[in-house]
């Protein structure tokens, strides 16, 4: 596991990276919570909305472990899509659920690697809301929980497209 020893500097350049898709995901579930319309849709508006909240508190842990670590947290988010489609939108959170998610699990062995473990403690907490929302964005759009994947976006060899195919209606549920 040598490739996840990395020195102080990088960890805050990686945080930095992970805050400002925190940041992409506020406003992502903010806008999506309001623009999404139609009966079949109000239930995961509200469910949005609360997403929005812990993608906040989310971020505001992200910014303090910034700052304890010695770095400046960065204030511009990454690119949020955008579309009149319902079924995008929540297929574009559920990308970024999943490279967030991708990302924290190495973020994690990384802190531990560095000895950080209350860096790693916090990126635990915040990781098993971000796996709820993945949970709740597959339920909206009727597809099984897609596989984790690795940072490349593959999830066992698979691409993310193999994982967002409709859940059989025979499939076991959790």
């Amino acid at each position: 596991m040598s490739d996840e020893k990395i020195t102080r500097k990088e960890m805050i350049e990686l945080l930095n990276a992970d805050l400002s898709r925190e940041y992409q995901a506020i406003i992502a579930y903010t806008v999506y919570s309001q623009v999404i319309k139609g009966a079949k849709y109000t239930d995961i508006a509200r469910e949005l909305e609360k997403h929005a909240g812990e993608e906040l508190s989310h971020a505001i842990k992200i910014a303090k472990q910034i700052d304890y670590l010695g770095g400046s947290p960065v204030v511009v988010p990454q690119p949020v899509k955008t579309s009149d489609d319902p079924v995008v939108m929540l297929r574009a959170d559920l990308e970024n659920e999943r490279v967030t998610v991708a990302n924290y699990r190495q973020r994690i062995r990384q802190a531990e690697a560095m000895g950080e473990f209350a860096l790693s403690e916090t990126l635990r907490q915040i990781i098993v809301q971000e796996q709820d929302h993945e949970i709740d964005l597959s339920d909206a759009l009727g597809i099984d929980v897609p596989l984790p994947q690795d940072i490349a976006g593959k999830a066992n060899g698979r691409h993310l497209s193999d994982d967002l195919k409709p859940r059989r209606a025979n499939a076991a549920r959790r």
